[in-house]
């Protein structure tokens, strides 16, 4: 087997830790992942993964072998770009990723429209609120939300979105509105881990953190926000999740005065594909999109 397209599947393997899903993802036969595996190994005299009848998992050696693997096959993949021009047109796989409630309301019209527009191009879009490492999990490219650390990854800016403080309008007719962020304390709150890594909420200066106990925590803003209609207390999400919801009547806005910064949404990738015609596709196409359907996190009615 071609000593490329070895690295290739090695790659997949430690990427999906499974030889099935590897051989599954690159069309291959399993006989084929496990015989470019063993040829590996064997050539390097190292033994690359570590291998149970239910994981598999990198060696310490195979771990600095990936990161090897990964730069040339970027760097192979680079050249072809390169040699094709910069006006090449789509196409392959590219992998996006994006938070699910985010990616479903606006990263996927984005995936429709390219997947129409080329052909040549298919793209598997991942859904998940974990920021992904990029290099490592094979994403091209990949829409955050928050402020970004400094990094190796180039950031294009799409827009900004708040954070809301929400509550059902019989809640708070039951229970009070609170005109402060320290009378979240006597309120039954829903917090949405995703959002709150800690159990303080943080508003604008000059307000203090105010620390919350929650009677509701789940790990999914669609979670929380079914819960807060259905009065079940107060919770916190970002303007683009409740929108609709504010806008229906189901929730309303709390606090709005007291309202953090807005943070940026952005669409990351990585240095090595700035020559990449699919990431250029994405980007230009999600610029003409936020164009058509710009983020205002200030624009929601208050209470």
């Amino acid at each position: 087997m071609d000593r490329l397209d070895a690295m290739r599947i090695f790659v997949a393997v430690a990427r999906f830790e499974s030889f099935a899903e590897a051989a599954r993802r690159e069309r291959l036969s399993p006989s084929v992942v496990t015989r470019a595996i063993a040829q590996i190994e064997d050539l390097l005299g190292l033994t690359l993964l570590s291998r149970t009848t239910r994981s598999v998992r990198l060696t310490e050696r195979g771990q600095i072998y990936r990161e090897s693997c990964q730069r040339i096959l970027a760097d192979i993949d680079d050249a072809d770009r390169r040699a094709r021009g910069e006006d090449a047109r789509p196409r392959g796989e590219m992998t996006v990723a994006a938070p699910i409630l985010f990616g479903r309301l606006h990263v996927l019209p984005i995936v429709s429209q390219l997947l129409g527009e080329h052909r040549a191009l298919s793209i598997r879009l991942t859904l998940s609120d974990r920021n992904m490492n990029l290099v490592d999990e094979g994403i091209d490219v990949a829409v955050r939300i928050g402020e970004l650390a400094d990094s190796l990854l180039i950031a294009v800016n799409l827009g900004h979105v708040g954070r809301v403080v929400v509550a059902s309008p019989a809640y708070l007719q039951d229970r009070g509105v609170p005109k402060t962020p320290a009378e979240l304390a006597g309120h039954d709150i829903i917090a949405f881990e995703g959002l709150d890594a800690t159990s303080e909420w943080r508003f604008d200066a000059p307000e203090k953190p105010v620390r919350l106990e929650a009677r509701l925590a789940v790990n999914s803003a669609d979670a929380a926000i079914a819960a807060a209609e259905a009065g079940s207390g107060i919770t916190r999400a970002l303007s683009y999740q409740v929108r609709a919801s504010i806008e229906a009547g189901r929730l309303l806005a709390i606090l709005q005065q007291f309202a953090p910064p807005p943070l940026p949404v952005s669409a990351l990738y990585p240095k090595r594909r700035i020559s990449s015609a699919n990431c250029a596709a994405f980007i230009m196409a999600a610029r003409k999109y936020f164009r058509r359907h710009p983020l205002a996190p200030a624009d929601i009615n208050r209470h």
